[in-house]
């Protein structure tokens, strides 16, 4: 997302949708994420809207948040948040709300980082660090590493966390992009040829609702978790994060 497609998303950021209690902005650039955040309006930030212009990487995540939990502004409490585990820069977004997962994350005992704020999607995210970290761990003796392995894993804390409220949230190590829809996110895949080399290049947008134009997005299937890199799907899984009927 990046140009007229990340403006468009400013707008919904008190203007055109109910998200006015803060925004940011994090992409992949010199082997690190660069985050910037305000827990302001994004559609009256002069600083969203520079960055509008000039931001450019292979992994943009934006957000621009209504604060349910807890429901006041405060800059420790803007998405996205950013960690790092397993020798690796994390950052992530989360749109819903799934409270009892702070419960969860605290009792854990053996946490690999801790939230620097107090929102329920910074504890979900913690906790699927941690959930990451152990699949890390247990298979680094073996000579399977990186994040692909750990996909599966990724997949199925989501879909516990999902069955505690609502959990769609996009992802990212700087290589990959993961993205969890468990029952609004919507994705645009485009695939473009570089007149100047010949080579096909891919991009994906991915956002809660459709931004403005006449291109044809896509809805996530409940549940499903779409994992991306350099623009192109890389994995797919379908998880059931809805209590099944008995």
């Amino acid at each position: 997302m990046a140009g007229v497609a990340l403006d468009q998303f400013r707008q919904h950021g008190g203007l055109v949708s109910d998200n006015p209690d803060g925004w940011g902005i994090a992409w992949w650039a010199d082997k690190s994420f660069r985050v910037v955040k305000e827990p302001l309006p994004a559609h009256e930030s002069k600083q969203f809207a520079s960055l509008c212009e000039t931001t450019y990487s292979n992994i943009i995540i934006a957000h621009v948040r209504k604060a349910k939990f807890p429901p006041s502004r405060a800059m420790i409490n803007t998405h996205p948040f950013q960690q790092i585990c397993c020798g690796r820069h994390w950052v992530f977004a989360h749109n819903g709300l799934v409270p009892d997962i702070v419960e969860m994350e605290q009792a854990n005992d053996n946490p690999i980082c801790w939230p620097n704020g107090e929102t329920d999607s910074e504890y979900a995210f913690c906790h699927l660090l941690s959930h990451i970290a152990r699949y890390f761990h247990a298979h680094c003796s073996s000579g399977i590493t990186g994040t692909v392995g750990s996909f599966p894993t990724l997949a199925t804390i989501s879909e516990l966390i999902a069955s505690h409220g609502k959990f769609n949230f996009l992802m990212s190590d700087g290589e990959y992009l993961m993205a969890y829809g468990h029952d609004r996110l919507h994705y645009l895949e485009q695939n473009r040829l570089d007149s100047m080399n010949q080579s096909l290049t891919s991009k994906v947008l991915i956002a809660t609702e459709p931004l403005q134009g006449d291109e044809d997005w896509a809805p996530f299937e409940a549940g499903e978790l779409r994992i991306y890199r350099s623009g192109s799907l890389a994995g797919q899984i379908l998880t059931r994060p809805f209590s099944q009927p008995k």
